[in-house]
């Protein structure tokens, strides 16, 4: 698209290959797992057998959760919420993931043609970026951050309970265990190897001398960031992975194989 607002980009120096392989794969990974966890979160079915929990539903904040012997129930809202309480927790992770950095630019690319690709022209005649409604709301993505870690750790409380056998006896691993321990790590190391994070372990600081412990922390969140992108994908199969798996095994369609 050209216009007055536009960068003049002449035809020759115009992409010809592929280029919509990339946001096209984008797109149709994003939905599918849009499409899987929405059908999740509204099911209210299936997303506990001791002692595993679906991290689409823990914390659960509702006093319509399922009792989980020693696990995240926190009935904060009362008996008058009705609808599944995987709703009520989604909307922080899904906030966070929403408005981070590597995820922009994904359905920036995959769902707005905003830009398209490197070199495509774009089919919009305007350009705002983030300074208007509703973009502008991407900036609260280092307040989501917060929450993030906070549901991480609760993720990790639920990893441990994974030790206990379905009688809530501890010196138990089985299959689930596995999966939720490869689930917490890649939350955390996504998590972690965000921007905002980055930010906050070693920004603001003028000599990074005079805080050794920060900026041994910043090079570590550093190396991680590097690979925020690959983490993203990672951790977002992950999820999806850990809710199935309870799914399957709390409607009955397989026993958890038990190693100990």
């Amino acid at each position: 698209m050209r216009g007055p607002e536009r960068a003049a980009i002449a035809a020759p120096h115009l992409r010809t290959d592929r280029w919509w392989l990339a946001p096209a794969a984008t797109t149709a990974g994003l939905l599918l797992f849009v499409v899987y966890s929405t059908w999740r979160a509204f099911a209210n079915a299936h997303y506990y057998a001791a002692p595993y929990v679906s991290p689409f539903y823990s914390p659960c904040l509702a006093e319509n959760c399922r009792t989980m012997r020693a696990g995240p129930n926190w009935e904060v809202f009362g008996g008058w919420w009705g609808l599944s309480p995987a709703v009520l927790i989604l909307v922080f992770p899904l906030g966070f993931r929403l408005t981070c950095y590597y995820y922009r630019k994904a359905y920036y690319r995959g769902f707005w043609a905003s830009p398209p690709a490197c070199a495509v022209a774009e089919p919009h005649r305007r350009y705002s970026g983030e300074t208007r409604f509703p973009l502008i709301l991407q900036n609260i993505h280092r307040y989501f951050f917060y929450a993030a870690i906070l549901v991480a750790g609760v993720l990790t409380y639920d990893a441990v309970l994974t030790f206990r056998d379905e009688h809530y006896a501890w010196g138990h691993m089985g299959l689930g265990t596995l999966v939720f321990l490869l689930n917490v790590v890649l939350i955390w190391a996504y998590t972690i190897s965000c921007h905002s994070c980055r930010h906050i372990v070693g920004g603001q600081l003028k000599h990074f001398s005079r805080h050794p412990v920060r900026y041994r922390a910043w090079r570590f969140v550093g190396r991680l960031n590097a690979h925020h992108m690959l983490l993203a994908w990672a951790s977002l199969v992950s999820v999806a992975l850990a809710d199935f798996y309870v799914y399957l095994v709390a409607s009955g369609v397989f026993d958890d194989p038990r190693f100990f």
